[in-house]
């Protein structure tokens, strides 16, 4: 894998591999991260990078939220409580937090900010791709594990979305 700092001024794009249980963080042709789903009954997604190996798992009322723990020592280090619309707050063990927003028709943008309201990464789902402001506060191995959690938060939604369109159908 190569480091996200070499992909800061964009170019960062999203493909699904392996059956679609697998997606990849690319720059050009070099691999940022990976994120991918264990098995089709699995709840949880296994998220890699050079900066470091995370497990997402649904948690929360009705799994609306999520938890991040280190793959490697098994430590819960982040909660994500889900608001109104997908959104949520994600609040890290050492007290940082951030806000994922989505916005637009189908909820094809995706934001995440720093709690002082400043634009970490834009996730253009329809078409992809992930947008970095240049100077960005956020540590390297901070930002690389938020922009695997906020891809994973559009897949559960877009996971929620179809079961309800399910539901929906079959009532």
């Amino acid at each position: 894998m190569i480091p996200l700092s070499s992909a800061i001024s964009g170019g960062l794009t999203w493909s699904k591999i392996s059956c679609g249980r697998k997606y990849e963080l690319k720059r050009s042709a070099g691999v940022v991260g990976t994120l991918q789903r264990p098995s089709f009954w699995s709840a949880k997604f296994i998220a890699d990078s050079e900066d470091g190996h995370w497990t997402f798992r649904r948690g929360g009322f009705l799994g609306s939220g999520a938890q991040i723990v280190d793959t490697v020592s098994q430590v819960p280090i982040a909660t994500f409580k889900s608001t109104w619309g997908n959104g949520g707050v994600l609040t890290f063990t050492d007290g940082q937090v951030f806000q994922l927003h989505c916005k637009g028709w189908w909820r094809p943008v995706w934001t995440v900010t720093a709690e002082n309201r400043q634009l970490v990464a834009r996730l253009y789902v329809r078409e992809k791709t992930v947008d970095l402001p240049p100077a960005s506060a956020v540590p390297q191995n901070r930002l690389s594990l938020l922009i695997l959690f906020a891809w994973y938060r559009v897949l559960q939604a877009e996971e929620d979305a179809a079961s309800a369109a399910v539901m929906v159908a079959a009532s």
